[in-house]
């Protein structure tokens, strides 16, 4: 069957897909061009080439990369995109957005025409967009309506190894339809550690999907490990206080004193929730002059108050961020990451019924990931 005949065949179910018609790209987008500091780079001909000869590849590598604004630029150059979407998948909306707006810019094209995204309540894809970002919450909704995902000629799930329930849904979903839809392009993206189950579960005629390893942060990156009990002896106040009345307050405000005498740069901290932001800016500007900025990153946050994270300016900067910026999100200027070591988690109760936040510690992937945030432009601590 051909790719043509495919993409007219209606769903099983008899609802009429939606079509997506072949567009016209602007003259002047080719060639593509890929920034060389960026290790994804040096291998976007083996991966063009993988996408090509299979049906599904998974893309592995630490984050830093460049895998998630790289990739749909490489399927584009492919000739995918026209005759339908190129879906690219993020588990947050704030990921979701800043990514299309980043490879918007990289083709030289205004957000919405080559480049769009959808997230909750907002919709930002024009007629003629050939790359559709979305949450991967918005794919699921969409297999509603659109059974075999006839809008789409490629789909990319990325950041695949959070195993978050819809992530898990969706890669159960695509492999279910791949056989009708032999059209379709899978790439899914994933940290080192699960690429071999991913290419397990992707067995196509007894042959799993092809794993393509790409290499992560550019510079070196220094872990020190700091216990919120212990004392730092350059600091009188820390002195004073006994070791077993320190909290994670104390912890942070040390940490960044500490890597603040090393160098000049930016520093990001991690902490569980928008309550332990509030509490760490507030302990933090009582330590630090005026001139230093402080700024906090989560989901909920505006979209103004989001551009301030990605626009620095001349002063020194503290982001103090969720897990929102654990992937995909690249902070410009960052040399420091502070990690409280915990993030806030959405638990099911099965006694109470519902589904809560919990506080817990993270998992060693989670941690290298946020260790990820620096050692992109310069070693890093």
């Amino acid at each position: 069957m051909s790719a043509s005949e495919s993409l007219s065949k209606k769903p099983r179910s008899g609802r009429q897909s939606r079509q997506v018609p072949e567009k016209k790209l602007p003259d002047g987008l080719f060639p593509i061009s890929y920034p060389d500091e960026l290790p994804v780079s040096s291998k976007r001909r083996e991966i063009a080439v993988a996408i090509a000869m299979n049906q599904v590849v998974i893309v592995c590598g630490e984050t830093g990369s460049g895998k998630t604004t790289q990739l749909p630029k490489i399927c584009l150059e492919l000739g995918r995109g026209i005759k339908g979407l190129i879906g690219h998948t993020q588990p947050r909306r704030i990921a979701a957005s800043t990514t299309a707006r980043r490879i918007a810019r990289e083709l030289d094209s205004a957000l919405g025409d080559i480049v769009g995204y959808k997230i909750r309540f907002t919709d930002h894809t024009g007629p003629n967009a050939c790359i559709k970002l979305m949450t991967d919450g918005i794919l699921l909704a969409e297999t509603q309506t659109d059974r075999l995902l006839r809008q789409y000629d490629t789909i990319i799930i990325d950041e695949a190894h959070e195993r978050s329930l819809n992530i898990d849904i969706l890669l159960g979903y695509l492999k279910q339809i791949l056989p009708e839809r032999p059209d379709l392009k899978v790439i899914v993206t994933s940290a080192t550690i699960d690429a071999e189950r991913f290419a397990e579960h992707f067995t196509i005629h007894g042959k799993p999907a092809p794993v393509i390893e790409v290499s992560g942060r550019l510079y070196p990156v220094d872990i020190w490990y700091r216990p919120i009990d212990s004392i730092n002896e350059y600091d009188e106040k820390s002195r004073s206080v006994p070791p077993q009345n320190r909290d994670l307050m104390d912890g942070i405000v040390d940490a960044i004193d500490e890597l603040f005498r090393t160098g000049f740069g930016d520093a990001l901290v991690f902490l569980p929730g928008e309550r332990e932001i509030r509490e760490a800016a507030e302990a933090l500007r009582k330590q630090h002059p005026p001139h230093v900025q402080i700024l906090p990153l989560y989901a909920r946050l505006s979209a103004q108050e989001q551009e301030k994270i990605f626009k620095p300016g001349n002063a020194r900067r503290i982001i103090l961020a969720t897990n929102v910026a654990e992937t995909s999100l690249t902070v410009p200027g960052i040399r420091f990451v502070v990690d409280s070591g915990l993030a806030r988690v959405k638990r099911y109760s099965y006694r109470n019924k519902v589904e809560r936040l919990h506080i817990e510690p993270i998992s060693q992937a989670a941690a290298n990931q946020r260790s990820g945030r620096c050692g992109r432009v310069e070693s890093g601590i």
